[in-house]
């Protein structure tokens, strides 16, 4: 398959980490069409059976509004910096079930002037879906055995010290002790621009499907 994103992709977010104002963008809005948002949409589209092929129960939405694609303004209502527009692009890939339940697992893709990754896992996870997917840990051990495993390069801000509740000799602690629980694989903006991205973000997803499936699970949600 023909790269989804060229040099061009990359050129324009350079650019608007430079002049990150209205004016600017507003002068090479034509660009971010034809050479950032058309390339991640059809993106997306392309991902969607490769996806259903992980998992069915995930969303590859390629709408250019309320879809996967993050949308590039940035909320300022509450931050001292105010700079109109994000520098990077990313796309969500999140459970069926993100309409009911607050925090659902997802796949992820990150494309930046800075840096670009993709994987999957849990972010910013409320409190009752992540002492769900803690409980599982502990109440069935041999399944989050199995997913560490896979030699899977787990993250994730941590607490000090055992979650309440949850015992601190257990053999998982430096993992029941996190607050998010995802996995990554950095990419190169030459990886981005390859033929063949595409299956290296199929195959990052790939790796990451146990830890998913592992959460999914936790939540009583399909796989």
């Amino acid at each position: 398959m023909p790269a989804h994103f060229t040099p061009r992709y990359f050129q324009f977010l350079h650019g608007l980490k430079r002049h990150n104002d209205r004016a600017w963008f507003a002068a090479n809005k034509d660009r971010y069409v034809a050479d950032v948002e058309a390339p991640l949409l059809q993106f997306i589209k392309d991902f969607a059976p490769r996806l259903k092929a992980i998992s069915p129960a995930f969303v590859a939405d390629a709408r250019r509004m309320g879809g996967s694609m993050f949308r590039l303004h940035r909320d300022t209502r509450f931050s001292p910096d105010k700079s109109p527009f994000k520098t990077w692009t990313a796309a969500r890939f999140p459970h069926e079930a993100r309409r009911k339940v607050e925090s659902v697992p997802a796949f992820y893709v990150h494309l930046g002037g800075d840096q670009s990754f993709g994987g999957g896992g849990m972010y910013h996870v409320d409190t009752a879906a992540l002492t769900k997917v803690r409980r599982r840990m502990v109440d069935v051990p041999e399944e989050w055995h199995a997913v560490r495993k896979t030699g899977l390069a787990i993250e994730g801000e941590q607490l000090k010290r055992a979650p309440a509740g949850f015992p601190s000799s257990h053999p998982h602690l430096e993992d029941l002790k996190r607050k998010n629980l995802y996995t990554l694989i950095e990419f190169s903006e030459a990886d981005a621009v390859a033929e063949g991205f595409l299956d290296r973000f199929v195959e990052a997803c790939e790796r990451a499907a146990p830890l998913v499936k592992f959460q999914t699970e936790a939540l009583g949600l399909r796989w």
